[in-house]
């Protein structure tokens, strides 16, 4: 079993940044404005208490404040932003949010497997399922549009893809990770995504149609995710699942739970 302190250290530095996507920095937080193609487009990804004594009241405040200029009228989930609190999150912090009318959006398992005991093999599916990886362009879109699709989000033009497609595969290629595609009779069913940062294997985006489900497509892009990372030398997966739909799979394939973290919804408008 990985180490507790592990794998909260590897949860707290796990910030997701696009490529050139908007952000709002301060010691004590970090607010991005993802792409448009995400179900919740502005999230506080991090937050701390940096300056001894200041309100949690305060920095919610000022996050509130500076993250309304990432509102797109033409994108009404921008309206929205999806607060994560985490596993290192301020103590307080959740209580404020509740108190300012936070709904409760989101909440994920943090769980971590030691990929010396992993056995992608044991994960392997009907032979029905074919798996790419999305260093190709058409791959890369079959990924975006499953994870709009089954997640949430706003459709992405082609010609965007086209534009952000060439860092992907650079990544890719080099051991930085990608996402990977399930296809059944050639069609797309289920995607994943994994980033290889340090020695750390992250494992985000799992998604698969309703249709698809229970003939083994999310364990056939488990198995690649996980021989990847050991390929490009992580010793660590980690993931944050959601608790009713990924969260149970991958306990059954040997992860174990360290927390859980929430995403709360307040309007910005």
């Amino acid at each position: 079993m990985p180490a507790r302190d592990r794998v909260h250290a590897a949860s707290a530095a796990w910030v997701f940044v696009p490529a050139g996507a908007p952000r709002v920095e301060a010691e004590e937080y970090l607010v991005v404005r993802h792409p448009d193609w995400n179900e919740r487009p502005v999230q506080v990804a991090r937050t701390s208490l940096g300056r001894p004594g200041r309100p949690v009241a305060a920095v919610v405040d000022e996050v509130l404040e500076r993250a309304r200029d990432l509102v797109d009228p033409a994108v009404p989930a921008t309206a929205e932003v999806a607060w994560w609190v985490c596993l290192d999150a301020p103590e307080g912090l959740e209580r404020e949010l509740v108190g300012r009318g936070a709904v409760l959006d989101e909440t994920v398992d943090v769980l971590a497997l030691d990929l010396a005991d992993a056995d992608p093999a044991a994960l392997l599916p009907a032979t029905d399922v074919e798996l790419r990886w999305s260093d190709d362009l058409d791959v890369f879109a079959d990924a975006v549009g499953l994870t709009t699709e089954v997640l949430g989000g706003t459709p992405t033009d082609r010609d965007v893809l086209e534009e952000v497609f060439p860092g992907e595969a650079a990544k890719f290629r080099s051991g930085g990770g990608g996402a990977v595609v399930a296809y059944v009779d050639g069609r797309p069913v289920g995607s994943g995504g994994i980033s290889v940062v340090g020695a750390d294997g992250r494992l985000w985006g799992g998604a698969v149609l309703p249709e698809a489900r229970g003939r083994g497509v999310y364990r056939a892009v488990l198995a690649a995710r996980l021989r990847y990372a050991v390929e490009h030398g992580a010793d660590l997966a980690i993931v944050k699942g959601r608790v009713r739909t990924s969260g149970p799979i991958l306990r059954r394939a040997g992860f174990t739970a360290h927390g859980q973290e929430r995403s709360w919804l307040l309007p910005l408008r």
